[in-house]
């Protein structure tokens, strides 16, 4: 039985812990004991790890303000269960991870790198600082996984120069996204909109990394051409409150075709109603979007930005950023597909998602990843 200790900073409802309490969730129990551990409270998952048969443990840890006694605790938590593999989850917790777990005696430590955004104007200056420490300690751990290449060479650009590199990208759930007809017709009941009508949808938060405005363009020139597209927006500032994106929007004249959701949390039910699902970002790692979409059976449109190219494969059409005469051209080539065509290509996107990035072969090279490196020899 291998043991492994999984430090993250915190269990709110977010990307990278949500894919820890999957893999965690799946992995073979008789061979893996698993124990999760948060640097500051419970979050929102906890409970559901602790239903999956997973210890959770709360260092308590004020968000910002590191403290002597989250050290010591994780000191003394690490001393006790005797992990093979402490697996560290995010910048902070690979700090604190990397120093406790060489203090504690851990065989085996491992940072799990999600980011691939590096732009440092966009981050606070102790992140700044944390990130610059990490690339010079980058040596220490024993492993450093990362959930894209584009990730990877992000990092290798700060400086990082691990021992091991190791690609592990995000898996998904293909029982949680689906294809479902009969979501597709209550969402679009909800927007009251009719069930042949042409939809799009992007979901991402407002971001000028997202280029949303890309999108909008895009949508411009289709409709010069005739072609009546609707679209809609999910995402933490796709409201009717934000003035920003409405000035955005109204600029192209047609608000009316534009949905905004905001933030919501019932994602598999939203991409379900969709013809089309498009990503027009400027920068990406792994988006987890692209996958989910591709498991409903709808069909993506992508910018070749971070891994996205690698994820969509012949399922869809990849375009150059910053283009929206590209991206219109490869949302009319989909809209002409008709119906039943753009099913037909949702089909080749969810077996794609089922053959390469279903969370069961994804759970299965961690696993294989940990028994190897338990197995190494630590001289």
């Amino acid at each position: 039985m291998i043991k492994i200790v999984h430090l993250i900073t915190d269990l709110s409802t977010g990307g990278t812990e949500v894919m820890l309490c999957n893999l965690v969730a799946h992995m073979d129990s008789s061979r893996f004991c698993n124990l999760v551990v948060s640097m500051t409270d419970r979050g929102t998952l906890a409970a559901r790890l602790e239903n999956a048969g997973i210890r959770v443990v709360a260092l308590g840890m004020r968000r910002g303000i590191p403290h002597p006694f989250a050290f010591w605790r994780l000191c003394s938590l690490l001393r006790k269960e005797r992990p093979q593999i402490l697996q560290t989850w995010l910048y902070h917790s690979d700090l604190l991870g990397v120093l406790v777990g060489k203090f504690s005696g851990v065989p085996a430590i491992v940072w799990n790198v999600r980011c691939s955004d590096m732009d440092f104007s966009r981050y606070p200056f102790t992140s700044k600082l944390v990130l610059r420490l990490l690339a010079r300690l980058s040596r220490l751990p024993d492993a450093v996984i990362v959930n894209s290449y584009e990730g990877r060479r992000c990092h290798e650009a700060l400086g990082y120069a691990p021992r091991q590199w190791s690609v592990i990208p995000n898996g998904f759930d293909l029982d949680q996204f689906r294809p479902d007809p009969s979501a597709r017709l209550k969402f679009r009941e909800e927007l009251k909109l009719p069930e042949d009508a042409v939809l799009i949808g992007m979901i991402a938060r407002f971001d000028a990394m997202k280029d949303h405005e890309n999108l909008f363009k895009a949508m411009q020139l289709m409709r010069q051409r005739d072609r009546n597209v609707s679209c809609v927006l999910v995402g933490n500032g796709m409201t009717e409150d934000n003035n920003e994106i409405c000035r955005i929007i109204s600029r192209y004249g047609f608000i009316e075709q534009i949905y905004l959701l905001g933030e919501r949390h019932d994602i598999s039910f939203i991409m379900s109603g969709l013809d089309i699902m498009v990503n027009s970002s400027l920068t990406e790692g792994f988006p987890n979007v692209i996958g989910e979409a591709m498991a409903c059976g709808i069909p993506c449109v992508v910018t070749d930005v971070g891994d996205s190219a690698l994820i969509v494969g012949e399922a869809g059409r990849v375009v150059p950023p910053k283009n929206p005469e590209a991206l219109a051209e490869a949302c009319e080539k989909l809209i002409g597909l008709g119906r039943e065509g753009r099913m037909q290509l949702g089909a080749v996107a969810r077996a794609r998602i089922q053959k390469h990035f279903s969370i069961s072969s994804i759970v299965s090279q961690y696993e294989d990843f940990y028994q190897n490196l338990s197995g190494a020899d630590r001289a």
